[in-house]
């Protein structure tokens, strides 16, 4: 085909006109401001068309909002929390900025500007936000309404460790579980002696309780969906539904809550923990008005539930328990989060290492080994004496 030079109407310009036709024999043409873009566009379009990576331009026309739902819509198996985060993510974080713009028009320029409006967020939350732009655009790849993603070389801020999480003791989980009430003390340890997440709190149900074999099978959650419903389904994973053993102290604590609400095994679909109303729990509310409030009273501000469970994970890998017994008790899939995540490091941990060390490799120090006194003997010279031939002459 050709590029022809044409005057445009509205203001008289010259402007360059490429004139193609797709595999199909249809015809498709696309205008330029300079002889020398055009020709750029031209020799891009046949190079695609040889490496047989040609996608059709007009399909790149699409809005980037139309492509952002098709992708939220496309996986049936995503979980209700994760896509209540993606949904977020592209309401508050993509669509403001790319929203209306065509797809063909976004350039890795426009990627890496959003990237730095995003500048005083944690990087961490910026990697996110930036990880389902890819993804959006990674499907659009696949759909072949463009040939290459414009997410790419873009420069992203470090990972930090940001604020470290307090890891409770006994004390403090006491003094929190005094502060939760009775309705929701047990929750506490539940978090911190077995691991378990808030959601898995929240959908536990008395059916789940072997008070006679002192076990706990976890098989469903309560997590937030889309504009923050509460919904329910089994664990993330298949390492997530598990039975664990559960301390006497702990199933007895249980018991007695269970007790107090008149709840027994008669009831098998019965939520063991319940809200003010006695319907099911509610994430927000319970955050707001149970969680923080007993979390200020006892000193703990920043405390978050999760780290609850970080805490388990320490003493577990701490306590010299083996790591695939950690991972099956924490529901991971991989033993790498079992240690990467959630084993973190403790001063008493640390001053039992600086101790095994110590004993280990000090036993014989320079200052073990007293220095010669007045009174002790001068060591014997290997020199020979002026007074007469050396004792220690070679015989």
């Amino acid at each position: 085909m050709s590029i022809t030079a044409k005057r445009r109407r509205r203001d008289g310009r010259v402007v360059y006109e490429v004139r193609l036709r797709d595999p199909s024999g249809r015809e498709y043409s696309r205008t330029f401001e300079t002889r020398r873009a055009a020709e750029a566009y031209q020799a891009d379009q046949r190079a695609q068309r040889a490496k047989g990576s040609w996608v059709d331009p007009r399909r790149a026309e699409v809005p980037f909002r139309e492509v952002a739902a098709s992708w939220l819509a496309g996986n049936p198996y995503k979980r209700g929390s994760g896509l209540a985060r993606d949904e977020s993510i592209v309401r508050n974080h993509l669509l403001p900025a790319l929203g209306d713009r065509s797809l063909g028009s976004i350039v890795p320029l426009d990627v890496q500007a959003l990237v730095a409006s995003w500048d005083g967020q944690a990087p961490r939350t910026i990697r996110r936000q930036y990880g389902v732009l890819t993804a959006i655009l990674n499907y659009a790849v696949a759909s072949d309404l463009i040939a290459r993603s414009p997410a790419r070389g873009v420069r992203l801020p470090r990972a930090t460790q940001g604020h470290r999480p307090h890891i409770v003791d006994a004390s403090e989980l006491a003094d929190l579980a005094e502060a939760l009430g009775a309705r929701y003390a047990a929750m506490a340890y539940l978090g911190a002696v077995l691991g378990l997440r808030w959601a898995e709190c929240a959908g536990l149900r008395v059916r789940s309780l072997d008070f006679l074999g002192r076990t706990l099978t976890v098989s469903e959650q309560r997590t937030r969906g889309l504009g923050g419903r509460m919904v329910e389904g089994p664990p993330k994973s298949e390492a997530g539904r598990r039975t664990l053993s559960v301390p006497p102290e702990l199933m007895a604590l249980l018991a007695e809550h269970l007790s107090r609400r008149a709840v027994t095994a008669a009831d098998p679909d019965a939520y063991v923990f319940v809200g003010p109303q006695g319907g099911p729990l509610e994430y927000s509310g319970f955050r707001q008005r149970v969680w923080a409030p007993a979390c200020s009273k006892v000193g703990l501000a920043d405390l978050g539930f999760h780290d609850l469970r970080r805490a388990n994970a320490t003493v577990l890998v701490r306590s010299g328990v083996d790591v695939k017994t950690a991972q099956t008790r924490l529901g991971h899939s991989d033993p790498r989060l079992t240690l990467g995540i959630y084993a973190q490091a403790s001063t008493r941990a640390d001053r039992d290492a600086a101790g095994r060390l110590a004993a280990e490799l000090m036993s014989a120090t320079p200052q073990d080994r007293a220095a010669p006194t007045h009174n002790s003997p001068r060591p014997s010279s290997n020199r020979p004496s002026n007074n007469g031939p050396s004792n220690n002459r070679a015989g």
